[in-house]
């Protein structure tokens, strides 16, 4: 058990059969009432977020989360497969659980595998990633000075707003937190 008075970024709880991974949280202590604690939530096994209040000094189930780095292989129609880079091991994963990881997964990448006692919960991707530009309009003489963008589609299938100088072919580097383009590779 932990108390929500050490609540940190990043530390994963037990609360209302889930498990959720604390995003934010500030102590309140108004002048007149019980002090609480007021948290923004995300759950690990559905990625909602959820904003929750605990009085001060609550105690809360530690949820002891696993990271394993695990390889992409490859993906068989809606199965994407893992495998543990120490022990071979392969996972199977289902297309719906990874989602939004798979606009950025490509075959070989290291990744690591997000695991509650013997529960696969999601993978984590690195913060940024580098993928090829397979279609995108040319870019036109002159068009640097306004500073807009074009979008351009990347090699598994994710859409990005990118500069106008960006042409097929490029190689860009991608931060995987927002979808959003950072430079080119």
């Amino acid at each position: 058990m932990i108390s929500v008075n050490d609540f940190k970024t990043g530390l994963t709880i037990e609360v209302d059969n889930g498990i959720w991974q604390v995003m934010e949280f500030q102590h309140v202590k108004p002048g007149k009432g019980a002090a609480f604690v007021r948290s923004k939530l995300r759950n690990l096994r559905t990625g909602a977020i959820q904003e929750k209040t605990f009085r001060a000094g609550e105690k809360v189930a530690k949820a002891h989360i696993e990271n394993r780095r695990m390889q992409y292989l490859y993906a068989s129609g809606d199965t994407h497969t893992f495998m543990d880079n120490e022990s071979y091991e392969q996972l199977e994963l289902q297309a719906s659980q990874i989602e939004y990881e798979l606009k950025f997964l490509k075959e070989n990448m290291e990744v690591q595998i997000i695991t509650y006692e013997s529960e696969t919960l999601g993978v984590e991707v690195p913060n940024t990633v580098t993928l090829e530009v397979v279609e995108t309009e040319p870019g036109i003489k002159g068009d640097t000075a306004s500073g807009g963008t074009k979008p351009a589609t990347v090699e598994t299938g994710l859409t990005v707003q990118v500069p106008f100088f960006v042409n097929q072919g490029d190689k860009l580097i991608i931060d995987t937190r927002n979808a959003s383009y950072v430079s080119r590779g």
